[in-house]
């Protein structure tokens, strides 16, 4: 089953099986995810804490997976931060956001694994910072780099409209 969303003059199908991401995703819900993300990067590079790895790499993995389901920073984002914004509610495609979720996974993995496998911090550092840049433009100024990414893949015609039809009215 599924249940049909309005974005702009377009009609999209949001998936409801547990395995679904939502679209079209709620903008303010997602700065407020990256703004955790933000969060969660200064505190590792400022203790070097590696028990804080666990919680951003499960958050980036299971949202890409799920959506904000299981995600405790995606369930406060959806649940609690954006219904009280709601006036500010700014619906946008789901699959660039979950593309950029996805690129964010792969980062926080890196990071965490460097900082395992390696002596020195740095190597982590640097992939955290990059990590940080990229969610700090999202939360502070609502550019997603991973969209970004995902918009210009869409160009070159390694994105399909089957894969997204809303992003092409974006």
């Amino acid at each position: 089953m599924d249940t049909r969303q309005t974005l702009g003059d377009k009609t999209t199908r949001r998936g409801t099986g547990f395995f679904s991401f939502p679209d079209p995703v709620d903008e303010v819900a997602a700065r407020t995810v990256a703004a955790g993300v933000v969060l969660q990067v200064v505190l590792l590079l400022a203790t070097r804490n590696r028990l804080i790895f666990v919680p951003l790499c499960y958050g980036f993995l299971v949202r890409v997976m799920a959506g904000p389901k299981i995600s405790p920073l995606g369930l406060l984002a959806t649940r609690i931060v954006a219904p009280r914004l709601a006036r500010h509610a700014k619906p946008v495609p789901g699959k660039p956001k979950r593309f950029a979720q996805g690129i964010g996974a792969v980062m926080s993995l890196a990071a965490a694994a460097l900082s395992l496998l390696l002596p020195s911090f740095l190597p982590a550092a640097v992939v955290l910072a990059l990590l940080g840049v990229a969610a700090t433009l999202e939360s502070a100024l609502g550019f997603c780099l991973g969209c970004k990414i995902f918009a210009w893949l869409f160009r070159l015609g390694l994105v399909g409209y089957d894969d997204c039809p809303t992003c092409v009215i974006q």
